[in-house]
């Protein structure tokens, strides 16, 4: 029997004549527009966990499980690639030989290595890795389905005012809150955080007179946006009681400070290393500290030209993009810096209790390596059917491996799982019922996951 959990109708809500509200003060205040917009939302949570938080470090484009943590040494020469594994600190658990550092700190983490979904396409594949369910649209430029992100700040929405709940550097490709509405889309802050004056702008009440009559204008353009998608689902709370959410998260000293690099001793600073993913990881580690639950960070770590046309955040390594080998003989130095550095700063802080860190991307590369390119460089194409995930703290049991692919890393042959598994191991972890309800734009009910279990051995 199905335990879906039903809310029963919702009540329609009068909605504010827009035109009446008292605006001056928020825009005389030079609110960032969308923030309103942002902070807006219907009432409802779900007993959570209060301190729980994740980090996710995405590697969009897909990164690939045959040169990170799934290996296959002994494959033929068409699949193997040209790096071995190494030995951790846990007995019998191999990586890259580019992640010596990682290496040492095998206790702290567990590599899932049995994970397939259903879409081989950059933001279908997105939209379903972290929604769970498969969208209609191929490549739809937003998610059809809520992302995990988004959910979560649904359900904590009530648990504090002064900070936001889910912070990410940029949009994904297929991500987005869909039928939740732009209340719960992430709160992106503008700036590099390896830059040495780098500051959230977009947290500071503006004193420029021309300013605010622009962002007055802004305001109101965004309020009618929102009326229109509040009215479409049916629901909705006094936009003032939200306007003033708005209010104290720019007011507030704590967000403020929480995005305060310049408060790290400089030591502890270049332990991260000096790259932009590795001072996101740091910037990562203050919101969570503070009390963020969600901060979705794309894995920022640049390849020369001389390597490929891939940018510093596309992991997308096809044959016509990158060499593939090369890129990741730099960017794994990187991260081997970087992710170390943040499993010591938890672990040494107590926080790795109470913070679990992802890294993964929205599926696996193929294990067959291509030459499309003219140059006849290797690359790896799209492959939803294995794909390794990282996971390290959460309170969870750390030191494994589990599940495994074949000896070619075509497909999982233990422990299969969806890839609705890691979701629901994380909504579990805080607290959040997957078979509770949303009501999509159509009035029509549904779950947070239809389908997915926790992953037992990290329970």
């Amino acid at each position: 029997m199905s335990r879906l959990h039903c809310p029963g109708p919702i009540n329609r809500r009068a909605l504010l004549q827009i035109g009446g509200l008292s605006l001056g003060a928020l825009a005389s205040g030079g609110v960032t527009p969308n923030l309103s917009q942002l902070l807006a939302a219907q009432d409802g949570s779900s007993q959570v966990d209060r301190d729980f938080s994740v980090i996710l470090l995405f590697a969009a484009g897909g990164p690939s499980h045959l040169e990170t943590f799934d290996l296959k040494p002994n494959a033929p020469a068409e699949y193997r690639g040209p790096f071995n594994p190494i030995a951790t600190s846990v007995p019998g658990m191999q990586i890259c030989e580019l992640l010596p550092n990682l290496a040492k700190q095998a206790d702290k983490f567990a590599i899932v290595r049995s994970l397939f979904h259903n879409r081989n396409e950059h933001s279908g594949g997105t939209n379903r890795m972290l929604s769970g369910y498969a969208s209609v649209a191929a490549n739809p430029a937003d998610g059809e389905y809520p992302e995990m992100g988004s959910i979560i700040a649904r359900h904590l929405e009530d648990r504090t005012r002064d900070l936001p709940l889910y912070v990410a550097t940029n949009k994904l490709y297929g991500g987005g809150p869909a039928y939740l509405g732009p209340a719960y889309s992430p709160f992106m802050f503008s700036g590099n955080p390896n830059d040495k004056n780098f500051s959230v702008g977009n947290l500071s009440l503006s004193q420029d007179a021309a300013g605010l009559l622009q962002k007055r204008t802004q305001l109101l353009a965004k309020f009618d946006t929102l009326r229109r998608e509040v009215d479409r689902a049916q629901t909705m709370s006094a936009l003032d009681k939200f306007n003033g959410r708005a209010v104290d998260l720019l007011t507030s000293s704590r967000t403020r400070e929480a995005f305060d690099l310049s408060r790290e001793p400089d030591k502890l600073r270049d332990r991260y290393g000096r790259t932009t993913g590795g001072q996101s990881l740091l910037l990562a580690r203050r919101l969570v500290e503070a009390g963020v639950r969600f901060v979705q960070i794309t894995a920022n770590f640049p390849v020369s030209k001389e390597t490929g046309v891939v940018g510093a955040t596309n992991w997308d390594d096809h044959s016509v993009n990158a060499h593939i080998f090369r890129a990741y003989e730099e960017r794994l130095p990187q991260m081997d810096v970087a992710i170390p550095a943040l499993l010591e700063d938890l672990s040494s802080r107590g926080l790795d209790k109470n913070v679990l860190f992802v890294f993964c991307g929205e599926f696996g590369r193929t294990p067959k390596i291509g030459y499309q390119d003219k140059s006849g460089r290797p690359g790896r194409d799209h492959w939803c059917r294995s794909m390794s995930v990282f996971l390290a703290g959460g309170g969870m049991p750390m030191g494994q491996v589990i599940g495994a692919t074949n000896s070619r890393g075509e497909d999982p042959v233990e422990r299969v799982m969806n890839s609705n598994c890691l979701l629901a191991t994380i909504y579990q972890r805080f607290g959040i019922d997957t078979h509770r309800v949303n009501l999509d734009n159509s009035g029509r009910p549904v779950p947070i996951l239809s389908e997915g279990e926790p992953i037992a051995e990290l329970a």
